[in-house]
């Protein structure tokens, strides 16, 4: 009876634990079902709002980065799915090195940021650079513009007159447009109890001295307000850095332990 009993519960028994395994598969389907959402917002982006301004703007077009990152997650996660559910050692070291891979690369970004910060700060500049100068020719990137300038209080990189680059706010005297000496509606401070903005606030500014300006505008360019924003917010950016890294950590660990569990089941069998 007891050599029977005992039978009964070494065919029963298993190595693997269901909950580490299901987790795993969740886990990695809903980041493959995230994945596939990037994939569409860059083929979206790629077809309807990319752009020789955009293009020219970026480094590198922003629709491909996010098509490249999806296909890669949407890789990375597939093989998290199927080898937690089929239990394939195979797909979940792959899954396991994948996650390591991209862990250590943006470990890598962030040092290489820190150590050459000056470096970052003028490939900033460059890109704030080139939005002020084709600030007239997308709207998206007219709105993201001016979104950086009223979330940070901030007008230009540097300050105010950094508008001068821009075709129509220039501040020259051939300049024959309206908006000449002007800078976007964005940098103004707003009035109390204004219900509809004026959008010419800014006009004739440039040509202000910056104690006049600071009547009407944000004059500190958006390079300096940035740094402070970082310096007054590193529990925030800290929160952020940890939210993107306990997810990939997460899966490393949880895939490691499967990958020995099975590898302790197969033992057990021959």
């Amino acid at each position: 009876m007891d050599r029977q009993l005992n039978l009964n519960r070494a065919e029963t028994f298993s190595f693997i634990n269901p909950w580490i395994r299901y987790f795993l598969f969740f886990f990695s389907f809903l980041f493959w079902v995230f994945s596939l959402l990037i994939i569409a917002i860059g083929v979206y982006a790629k077809v309807q709002k990319a752009t020789d301004t955009v293009r020219d703007t970026f480094l590198i077009d922003p629709a491909l980065i996010l098509i490249v990152v999806g296909v890669v997650m949407f890789f990375i996660t597939f093989c998290g799915c199927i080898g937690a559910l089929r239990e394939n050692i195979r797909l979940l070291k792959t899954f396991s090195l994948s996650l390591i891979l991209v862990f250590l690369t943006q470990l890598a970004i962030a040092v290489l940021g820190f150590f050459y910060s000056d470096q970052t700060r003028d490939a900033l500049g460059k890109f704030v650079k080139k939005a002020i100068v084709h600030y007239r020719d997308d709207l998206d990137l007219q709105n993201l513009m001016d979104y950086i300038q009223k979330e940070f209080k901030c007008c230009g990189w540097n300050n105010y007159t950094d508008w001068s680059w821009n075709l129509y706010f220039n501040c020259t005297q051939e300049n024959p447009s309206t908006e000449r000496c002007a800078v976007p509606y964005s940098c103004c401070t707003p009035v109390p109890g204004e219900v509809v903005i004026n959008t010419m606030c800014g006009f004739g500014i440039q040509i202000q001295k910056y104690l006049e300006a600071t009547k009407s505008i944000y004059p500190e360019g958006c390079a300096e307000k940035a740094v402070m924003w970082i310096e007054s917010h590193l529990l925030l950016v800290g929160a952020l850095a940890l939210g993107m890294a306990l997810p990939q950590i997460a899966g490393i660990v949880l895939s490691q332990i499967l990958i020995s569990q099975i590898q302790d089941e197969i033992s057990s069998v021959l």
